[in-house]
């Protein structure tokens, strides 16, 4: 399987920007898809999720009301919607299905940064 995200950069804090992850090798539609991120020094945590019936699922509240998750099976890519971004949104965002092992593999992540 292959990920490659996309879509990221520098904004500041109360901008907007929309990830992509194109995924080859494996269906999307019927795995639940999620965004992980990592920030400098911390472990990579996963972010928020959506099933093959499409319920989202938050994992980290502050994001809540802010982070939109997005599936085109036909394209087969995930999207990640992010508004009202924070500094501490700041990380590397990466795709994956969850639990991240069915697929066994990363994609190199897309580099956001909030700045204040």
């Amino acid at each position: 399987v292959q990920l490659v995200e996309s879509g990221g950069g520098l904004v500041q804090a109360g901008g907007s920007l929309r990830l992509s992850c194109a995924v080859s090798g494996s269906r999307i539609s019927t795995n639940t898809m999620g965004w992980y991120r990592q920030a400098p020094g911390k472990q990579r945590e996963l972010v928020l999720s959506i099933a093959s019936g499409g319920t989202t699922t938050y994992y980290v509240d502050s994001v809540k009301g802010r982070f939109t998750i997005s599936r085109d099976s036909a394209k087969s890519t995930v999207y990640l919607e992010m508004n009202s971004l924070k500094p501490e949104d700041t990380a590397v965002y990466y795709c994956n299905a969850v639990p991240s092992w069915i697929f066994g593999s990363w994609g190199q992540g897309t580099q956001v940064t909030v700045s204040s």
